[in-house]
């Protein structure tokens, strides 16, 4: 996977709850055409047959537009579908261990809140850091403590990696986050639960 660095700037996260009954494979095209530029597949809920079979048609929808697709904690998922990499959280499998199972080839991305995971050994193994949640946001139920712009500030000086900010993200207030220091923006029910996904990801896109 080449790391080009603009497949950093608008990160799609997806919520099949958010989705309003809409097909996820649409609402993701439709993100796509905004200027969506990196997919995280993530489910919550979905039996490990449904989770695959989405993660398929996505890659099938993605990969001739030459945007990553990233599944969310499941690397056997990932493989199954042949993904363009994996993001793990804090209490998920060690980085080190998804990188050997992967190869060197695909992207890994860590979930930060504060500076102690940042330290983490295997942090500077990523290929980029979602790092948050900026403002309070509904879609995980445990998140932690808002980090707010100047929060984010202080913990992106502490590491020299991509990172894309994630949690509570409008299109009105991410201007201050891109210039405390995030490579891009991760946004879920921005765009998910967007009456037209496609306009709400080209406001997002506009700030680049």
């Amino acid at each position: 996977m080449t790391r080009d660095p603009n497949i950093w700037r608008l990160c799609l996260v997806t919520d099949r709850d958010l989705a309003r009954g809409r097909p996820l494979v649409d609402v993701v095209a439709q993100a796509v055409q905004g200027g969506v530029t990196m997919v995280q597949l993530r489910e919550k809920d979905a039996t490990t047959r449904d989770f695959l079979e989405e993660a398929r048609a996505l890659k099938a929808l993605l990969a001739p537009l030459r945007v990553p697709l990233i599944v969310n904690d499941r690397v056997d998922i990932a493989l199954a579908a042949e993904a363009d990499g994996v993001h793990v959280g804090q209490k998920d499998m060690p980085v080190e261990r998804v990188r050997a199972m992967i190869g060197p080839g695909k992207l890994i991305g860590l979930s930060i809140t504060n500076a102690e995971q940042i330290a983490r050994p295997d942090a500077s193994q990523t290929d980029y850091l979602g790092m948050g949640p900026l403002y309070l946001q509904q879609t995980k139920a445990d998140a932690s403590t808002p980090l707010g712009v100047e929060g984010f500030r202080a913990l992106r000086a502490k590491t020299k990696a991509p990172v894309i900010a994630i949690g509570g993200l409008k299109a009105d207030k991410s201007a201050p986050v891109l210039a405390a220091g995030a490579n891009g923006l991760a946004i879920v029910s921005g765009i998910v639960a967007a009456d037209d996904p496609r306009a709400a990801a080209a406001q997002f896109a506009a700030l680049f």
